[in-house]
């Protein structure tokens, strides 16, 4: 039994279970064309894991399993798999929801850079990462230019109807420059939409606040900056009981580029595949066993679980 689960002893006798499956997220490659500094995947130009067709296959065939789950696409950067527009368009012919992960960027430096109309056409709803309204944050996260690119990226989606229809969501996507937890939500969207609605005539759908997890190449910069200790030690202060039945490994599985699966991306970083009897890839999957399993837990549990909680959608509370 590890600290985390030794905390939530109380609330989950015999360990965390999860309550279902509303979402399969499928995590296409670690292929990326930026190397962002909080990325825990280490996902960068230079990785050559991607995702290929038998892999979505049998993820196909597992969403025709479940109903109609949501298809929360990531990587990496998802663009840079050959086969994304393939794979979107069998879930658009079989009704299912699908959902992307962008950095913005590479919507339009990949699949010869008309993938934003594709995607509008086959009902995709776009998450992007912006981890900040201010050029001089992104700049420090990113490196220079990609703040002004990413604004033209979200201009064009703008033009095409993302934010501006309510069938066409535009999330984005905020994380912490440093070494604390998120701000409170609310008030923080209203300062995106200030400041890039007035700078740049930017609309968006909704603000989701993420926490930076010491994992991949944020927990490299916290050792060298001798900071990881005291990050943890906020995590486990801030722990938030309320926040348990919302946590995304309880409502979802990630599919790895080569078909293994995790209770999270996080998990899936760090390796640590599901486990206590639940089939650890797609190839075996079974809808009935995985949604009732026990959650893989750890250590970087506490930063989903720390103050307001932390998800894929963003805050728990």
């Amino acid at each position: 039994m590890n600290d985390f689960e030794r905390r939530i002893g109380t609330a989950a006798g015999g360990g965390m279970q999860a309550l279902g499956i509303a979402t399969i997220q499928v995590n296409v490659g670690f292929l990326c064309n930026q190397e962002c500094l909080h990325c825990h995947l280490n996902a960068s130009p230079q990785r050559s894991e991607i995702m290929d067709w038998t892999v979505m296959e049998l993820i196909l065939q597992a969403a025709r399993q479940m109903g109609h789950p949501l298809i929360d696409i990531t990587g990496g950067a998802p663009e840079l798999n050959p086969h994304l527009r393939r794979f979107v368009e069998v879930l658009h012919k079989d009704g299912l929801r699908i959902q992307l992960r962008t950095n913005l960027t590479a919507l339009v430096e990949a699949q010869g850079g008309n993938l934003p109309a594709f995607l509008r056409d086959h009902g995709v709803q776009i998450v992007a990462s912006l981890p900040c309204y201010s050029e001089e944050k992104v700049h420090s996260q990113r490196g220079p230019g990609i703040f002004e690119k990413s604004i033209e990226v979200l201009r064009l989606l703008n033009s095409l109807g993302y934010g501006v229809h309510s069938a066409l969501p535009l999330n984005l996507v905020y994380n912490p420059e440093g070494t604390s937890l998120p701000p409170e939500p609310q008030a923080l969207e209203v300062d995106y939409r200030r400041e890039l609605g007035a700078r740049h005539g930017i609309r968006f759908s909704h603000l989701l606040t993420l926490t930076n997890m010491p994992i991949g190449r944020f927990r490299a910069k916290l050792r060298r900056e001798g900071q990881e200790h005291e990050y943890v030690r906020l995590f486990q202060s801030s722990f938030n009981e309320q926040t348990m039945d919302r946590l995304m490994c309880r409502h979802q599985i990630s599919v790895a580029w080569d078909g293994r699966l995790f209770d999270c991306d996080f998990n899936l970083a760090l390796g640590q595949t599901v486990n206590h009897g639940a089939p650890g890839h797609i190839r075996n999957f079974n809808a009935q066993a995985l949604a009732r399993r026990r959650i893989v837990t750890g250590l970087h549990c506490f930063g989903c679980t720390a103050g307001s909680g932390s998800s894929c959608e963003g805050a728990l509370m």
